[in-house]
């Protein structure tokens, strides 16, 4: 899970990048980059840490240009090495600069195939570069000057060769700004323009907050398989260049990867998130109409929405019983259990009053590994709660995700090959409830009628590419291990040497 910004403007674009990663910090905690051109130059700076950590005044100076892209990045394929965060950029031809958000399933053999076929040379294990490299191949076969058609229709070739979900932004040296997205618009990207008296302006980003910062007014989400392509003049240009595209994004997405105030392919997520708790209201009432729920407590922050949704479906207080600490980060992408569990107890601290001697349904987005809300389940018993009941607004996870999202191992899941009700006895729950998934879909539908399909393989298995096999899985299970992850991290520093990410800019 990342997030990505492109902006094309009429003035210095670095200010606006940043304010627009800020806002999508949520999406990438591990690492930041910016990379802006001006005058025929690449101005980059790039470095593991939060926004606000990466890009200080003497960056933001060097960072000149009317033309940038942003990344904020977790590490999903590939490792949380310096060496790996983002853009990336190749010279040739052109000279251009990619921003990546996604996976993409077949990246070894497209790998192999631009060392043998194409002739050039992956430094890293991330697929971003991969994507670039293609893109870069796909694009030197259009000639020395490039119209609008002659980008379209080396993005048409880059869908043709690569699978899986993934949203990019691009700069090519003098030409504009490019952005695409996968053929099953799995990954969200939308775009805006904004006019304050000199020129249109416009900006890409993965989600609709990022314009609103900037004052850019949403446009639309890039169809599945559409690009887009800003000239230098701000002018926009868009076109289809998938073969067979179809819409069926990450549910994930609107569980609890993007900010509730966001608007995915037409949907307000804070209205689906809404609908998930009264679908899951709905579903307690029918299995356990006398119920002796005393109180609603959510798991902050994503699941505030739907379970004062759900409280007020069941006519039961709504009540704030955990204060979070902000300054740490998303647990389950951290490696490691132990780290997990003490970064569990750091992040959370229980309101005693709002527990005693109570019957309390905690609400949560999701379970995943079981870390957290076990340790939660435990922390509402040692503030004195009678009886902990625990509800998650989506679905059991029981598959890993491939097309982003760093979820683990399919064996570190806890409701991998499990019922519902087990899930519940080992996170020690006095009573369980998830979301169903059509339910789930329902959700979705119900703030937006058009939404079709949906990527929903973390809960069904079913992986929308039609590229993942049990093979692929077991790749995947090998390398997601937190096992595999350590060994993984304590070969990471060799790289950073070989691509300093100050050697541009500093």
């Amino acid at each position: 899970m990342c997030g990505i910004v492109g902006l094309m403007a009429k003035q210095a674009v670095n200010q606006g990048i940043y304010d627009a990663l800020t806002v999508l910090q949520h999406r990438g905690q591990d690492a930041a980059g910016m990379m802006t051109w001006h005058e025929g130059r690449f101005l980059l700076r790039k470095s593991n840490g939060l926004v606000r950590d990466v890009f200080h005044t003497r960056h933001m100076k060097r960072l000149r240009g009317n033309v940038g892209i942003g990344h904020v990045r977790y590490p999903t394929a590939g490792s949380s090495s310096e060496a790996e965060s983002q853009p990336f950029y190749v010279n040739s031809p052109f000279g251009i600069s990619l921003a990546h958000n996604g996976n993409l399933t077949n990246s070894d053999q497209l790998k192999q195939e631009l060392f043998t076929s194409d002739l050039r040379h992956i430094n890293t294990s991330s697929d971003s570069e991969v994507l670039l490299n293609v893109f870069a191949h796909e694009l030197g076969k259009q000639g020395l000057h490039l119209a609008p058609g002659d980008i379209f229709d080396a993005v048409r070739r880059v869908h043709r060769r690569c699978k899986g979900g993934y949203v990019a932004v691009a700069i090519i040296n003098g030409v504009g700004l490019v952005a695409f997205r996968d053929p099953n618009g799995i990954r969200p990207v939308v775009f805006g323009t904004r006019d304050e008296g000199h020129g249109q302006e416009v900006m890409i980003a993965s989600e609709s907050v990022a314009l609103d910062v900037g004052g850019f007014d949403l446009h639309r989400d890039l169809d599945p398989g559409e690009a887009i392509f800003v000239d230098m003049e701000g002018q926009i240009h868009t076109q289809q260049c998938a073969d067979a595209p179809r819409l069926a994004s990450c549910i994930f997405e609107h569980v609890y990867l993007a900010r509730p105030d966001s608007i995915l392919d037409g949907a307000y997520v804070y209205g689906t998130r809404m609908e998930m708790g009264l679908k899951l209201g709905d579903r307690i009432q029918s299995e356990w109409p006398d119920h002796d729920i005393d109180v609603v407590i959510p798991i902050p922050d994503t699941s505030r929405t739907s379970a004062l949704e759900l409280a007020q479906h069941l006519g039961v207080t709504y009540r704030e019983g955990f204060m979070k600490n902000r300054y740490i980060g998303r647990t389950f992408i951290m490696p490691g259990q132990t780290q997990r569990k003490k970064s569990v107890r750091q992040k959370l601290n229980a309101i005693a009053v709002e527990f005693k001697d109570k019957n309390v349904l905690l609400v949560d987005d999701s379970i995943v590994r079981g870390t957290t809300c076990k340790q939660i389940i435990q922390m509402a018993r040692e503030a004195g709660a009678r009886k902990v009941y625990f509800a998650s607004a989506a679905p059991p996870v029981r598959f890993p995700n491939v097309y982003g999202i760093d979820m683990p191992a399919a064996s570190e899941l806890i409701a991998h090959g499990r019922s519902e009700a087990e899930v519940g006895e080992l996170i020690g729950a006095d009573r369980i409830f998830y979301q169903d998934l059509e339910d789930l879909k329902t959700a979705c539908r119900n703030v937006n009628p058009k939404l079709d399909a949906f990527d929903c393989s973390v809960f069904d298995g079913n992986y929308v590419t039609g590229d993942i096999d049990d093979a692929y899985l077991a790749d995947l299970e090998a390398s997601r291990s937190d096992g595999a992850r350590q060994q993984q991290s304590a070969g990471d520093h060799a790289l950073v040497g070989l691509h300093n990410q100050d050697d541009i800019d500093d």
